[in-house]
């Protein structure tokens, strides 16, 4: 464990998991740690299993064997009603932003609001909760537009706001800066590490993309043949002379 870690508690703990589709082993034998206050990337190609690992940890997929736990639970363990509370403390960023496109921008952010009433109890008024997502990632004047009214940049950010508003202690970004500008991709990534430093989450991150992985990641994890193949620094790995290693960053 490197010296930026030591002191931190854990938030997310993967041990040995394993899960595959009849002769397709996935994942054979993950580990993960993911401490507070901190930004982990995953890289690993496609079909490496980084998906399969994402629905794993907050339950939509049972592995075959192996440990997850969250938070102190075990999520295994938990019955429909616990992990359906746990998941109010994740945060997911989908890849394609999944805005619902027949509301506004204030309907789509209120609907988890409407929905998970036992964090925050009935809200006559979610005005409030709303605009702050929104001050958040820089967008409060499109609180009344629809989705088809916003850039690709600005759907990625109004998703981060609906993310933000169950004020999660965990986000997991899905290729956070995929489809996006490079200018526009330089504007998410400032604007998760101001979330990070502003709201001390504790973020996995699945990306491709070496920039993001640079910029983003106080530590990283290489999926290779379904294990954590290589854990470190962005400098430590990128500078590595393994041939498996070297192959994300060129």
């Amino acid at each position: 464990m490197n010296t930026t870690t030591q002191n931190r508690n854990i938030i997310i703990e993967i041990k040995d998991l394993k899960k595959s589709y009849g002769d397709n082993h996935v994942l054979n034998g993950f580990n993960m740690t993911l401490y507070e206050g901190e930004n982990l990337v995953i890289m690993g190609k496609s079909g490496s299993g980084k998906s399969v690992m994402i629905k794993c940890l907050v339950g939509l997929e049972r592995p075959d064997s192996g440990s997850i736990m969250v938070m102190g639970e075990k999520i295994e363990e938990l019955d429909r009603s616990t992990l359906d509370e746990l998941r109010t403390e994740i945060g997911f960023l989908f890849q394609g932003s999944a805005l619902y496109d027949s509301m506004t921008v204030r309907e789509n952010l209120e609907f988890p609001l409407r929905r998970h009433t036992k964090k925050f109890g009935v809200l006559k008024d979610t005005t409030a909760l709303v605009m702050e997502a929104l001050e958040n990632v820089g967008l409060a004047h499109t609180i009344n537009l629809m989705p088809v009214e916003l850039s690709g940049g600005m759907k990625r950010r109004i998703a981060l706001a609906r993310t933000l508003i169950l004020q999660p202690k965990i986000i997991l970004y899905d290729e956070p800066t995929t489809g996006l500008d490079p200018i526009t991709a330089k504007e998410i990534l400032i604007l998760m590490k101001s979330i990070q430093e502003k709201y001390n989450t504790s973020a996995v991150i699945i990306t491709h993309d070496v920039d993001c992985a640079r910029v983003i990641s106080n530590r990283m994890i290489l999926l290779v043949d379904g294990i954590n193949y290589a854990e470190g620094t962005f400098n430590e790995l990128s500078t590595s002379t393994d041939p498996k290693i070297q192959a994300f960053f060129k």
